[in-house]
């Protein structure tokens, strides 16, 4: 039988050129960066659910030596739904992600949680 993860957090920080931590109430401590977070959006737009392609992650990719200038990405704003998710507005414009507690743990990429 699988111990279920707790999915509440106990102590959110967040710094919006570098990312989120998160102490969970389960005692697991989890760090994203702004890009992982840009890069795992769990909206309809970014994940392809409306039958377009998925929003390539960056974090994925080779970098361009030749790429134009383009601003580094950042959180501009971040609020609360309710009591089990948060909103992040990032400087690209993009907003209509909500990402619940529970995406969030299931993301999390520290040793212990990624997958083998």
């Amino acid at each position: 039988m699988t111990a279920k993860v707790i999915t509440d957090p106990e102590h959110i920080a967040i710094s919006k050129s570098r990312g989120i931590e998160i102490d969970w109430k389960d005692g697991h401590h989890s760090s994203y960066n702004v890009e992982y977070l840009r890069d795992y959006c769990p909206c309809a737009n970014c994940t392809g659910s409306h039958g377009t392609e998925p929003r390539p992650k960056t974090t994925e990719q080779p970098k361009n030596p030749f790429q134009m200038y383009q601003p580094k990405i950042r959180m501009e704003n971040i609020e609360p739904v309710g009591n089990y998710a948060i909103r992040i507005l990032f400087n690209d414009g993009h907003g209509s992600g909500i990402y619940s507690f529970d995406h969030l743990r299931s993301i999390c990429q520290c040793a212990e949680c990624k997958p083998v």
